[in-house]
């Protein structure tokens, strides 16, 4: 990177420091922190939804995949999510954004003390944290590590770099603040993606080069859908996972359906992610298929083919703008991820820990709102430093296994408690399934050697699943009270009625816990 690069660069920080100071005047309440109030216009719904679920990781870690194994890693990734959001779409979207239109929440679980107890609820919550720290932490090493091939700083250098300006933006605008960054950086991301497209396509000689360069011999294998331990049981094994976790099981994607102002446009949103997953990744993921004509890696697992092509590929401005578009991603995920954790912490675990939080003022919860953002995003920066140790592998590892694999445990209780198919399921089947998730992925990742890769990730969610289940028609702890609460969250999609239905059980968005 030369002083054009770098002028992009701190222009890009700039502007996201901008935007966050700008959005700081549409934030009033505990409301418009963590769900914009219920206004953020489907479309811009839509695009944080997308932004928000990928990160640098996808040009670390899955452009080593794409080097290797090539349009698998479209096959096996974006495309299983893209379906996944699709379903989630009509299926969770509109029930979510009845959360808050609804009930009158402002954080996802707080609906949880009503649909089971108090203990789920926080079982729940502090799991869901803890792995969030850890996920989050894998993302700024990822971007760190991009960061270290361009200019040469050190890896907590880098992940003190964008922690410090991700938290500046999002700290004080909230969730308005991170949608409309999101908005920038994808257009951002679209120039470098288009450009990056362009320069590959003119080094193997023009448009032509989409269809003509896979017969060379070092791609041989490239244009396999499913490949090494990317196998068809691994793609359904991960649809199956990232229908839960892209459809709100990850909290973070879960905001963008309760921010819009309606149910139908919950739905919309979801829509609009679905689409941009199954069409933008095919751009971004051709030159990291055809990377092994152009470059060869360091690293062995090519995490830094895309990095290493990028600098050979492309002039002194438009390097600064890839390099932006990889901070771009890991920024909107990170932020979103944080401003979820602190609606968690500051509705539902605070208040159950602390007297003082529940009688907190909208002045003193848009403060802890704040100080919980400034602190995850500080633990999970710390976590990153440490994400190449023994214990988390490497980057790929915590995102895949780690990830993948501990979510459903949180996911199941959560997501299928919106649906009143499953209303006998109650505390019992929830914690059950929960605990009994966690102990499997354990079991599978270190208490047992040589189990497959599809396996590991997708056993706790099965567990979880049938337990869920099972435990609900052997013990079923449905009650009135329960069944009240799932009708409000039912109904036609296209109904806009509920939005105006008086709140019954949860605690409001715009009073005070007490």
């Amino acid at each position: 990177m030369n002083s054009l690069d770098w002028a992009v660069l701190i222009g890009y920080f700039g502007v996201m420091v901008a935007i966050g100071v700008w959005s700081h005047k549409r934030v009033d309440t505990v409301s418009d922190f963590f769900t914009a109030g219920g206004r953020m216009p489907w479309w811009l719904s839509g695009v944080s939804h997308h932004m928000s679920g990928y990160s640098a990781v996808m040009f670390t870690g899955y452009a080593g995949i794409a080097f290797t194994y090539g349009v698998t890693s479209y096959v096996t990734w974006s495309f299983p999510i893209a379906i996944g959001i699709a379903i989630g779409a009509n299926l969770f979207a509109p029930r979510l954004n009845r959360l808050r239109s609804r009930l009158k929440v402002a954080s996802l679980l707080e609906y949880l003390k009503d649909r089971y107890d108090l203990p789920t609820q926080q079982a729940l919550a502090w799991s869901g944290v803890l792995l969030k720290i850890v996920d989050v932490g894998a993302k700024w090493a990822a971007i760190a590590t991009l960061l270290s091939v361009f200019t040469g700083i050190s890896l907590n250098q880098g992940i003190l770099i964008t922690g410090v300006v991700t938290g500046i933006y999002c700290t004080v605008g909230g969730l308005w603040a991170d949608a409309l960054t999101e908005l920038g950086q994808f257009v951002i991301q679209l120039l470098a993606g288009v450009a990056m497209l362009v320069a590959v396509l003119g080094e193997l000689g023009g448009f032509s080069a989409l269809w003509t360069v896979w017969d060379r011999p070092e791609l041989q294998g490239h244009t396999a859908p499913t490949a090494g331990p990317y196998t068809l049981t691994f793609l359904l094994a991960y649809l199956f996972i990232k229908t839960f976790e892209y459809s709100g099981g990850m909290w973070n994607q879960a905001q963008r359906y309760m921010a819009t102002p309606s149910a139908r446009e919950a739905t919309r949103s979801g829509r609009l992610s679905a689409l941009l997953w199954f069409v933008w990744p095919l751009v971004l993921f051709f030159p990291m298929w055809v990377a092994p004509l152009l470059v060869d890696p360091k690293k062995p697992d090519a995490s830094d083919a895309y990095a290493l092509m990028t600098e050979q590929l492309l002039p002194h401005g438009l390097l600064g703008l890839v390099v932006v578009g990889f901070f771009s991603h890991t920024m909107a995920m990170c932020s979103s991820d944080a401003n979820a954790i602190a609606a968690v912490f500051t509705r539902d675990i605070a208040p159950a820990v602390s007297r003082a939080a529940r009688g907190w003022s909208q002045k003193a919860g848009l403060l802890a709102a704040r100080w919980s953002t400034i602190a995850f995003l500080a633990l999970s920066m710390a976590v990153a430093t440490q994400v190449d140790s023994p214990t988390f592998k490497d980057i790929i590892t915590v995102v895949i296994k780690w990830v993948a694999g501990l979510m459903g445990p949180i996911a199941i209780p959560f997501m299928l408690g919106l649906l009143r198919t499953f209303r006998k399921s109650g505390p019992t089947a929830a914690l059950v399934s929960w605990a009994a998730g966690l102990f499997v992925f354990w079991l599978t990742n270190y208490g047992l050697d040589g189990i497959e890769l599809q396996i590991q990730i997708v056993a706790p969610l099965a567990t979880s699943l049938v337990l869920y289940v099972l435990v609900g028609l052997v013990r079923p702890e449905d009650t009135p009270e329960r069944d009240a609460l799932l009708a409000r969250l039912g109904g036609d999609p296209e109904d806009e009625g509920g939005a105006a239905l008086p709140a019954q059980g949860g605690a409001r968005a715009d009073q005070p816990q007490g």
